[in-house]
């Protein structure tokens, strides 16, 4: 997930935008090792202390709309 500074605030803006059309794009388009590394910082975002309520919000947003697309994406396979 090497990118420049403005790509990956862009990454991040759209993966805690709580829409899930714009925070499936995001994740998708990321590689294997990327997601699993995404998923694991999205999971201490909800689950530790020091992080703002509505970033936490956002975090529980994004892992439930990546939950479902992994699902879809095995239903199709």
């Amino acid at each position: 997930m090497e990118q420049n500074p403005d790509s990956l605030e862009l990454f991040w803006d759209n993966l805690l935008s709580r829409n899930p059309a714009q925070i499936e794009k995001a994740f998708l388009e990321l590689d294997k090792h990327s997601k699993q590394a995404i998923i694991a910082h999205l999971q201490k975002m909800t689950s530790e202390p020091g992080w703002h309520p509505e970033q936490v919000k956002s975090a529980q947003i994004a892992l439930k709309i990546i939950h479902i697309s992994i699902q879809n994406e095995r239903k199709d396979k």
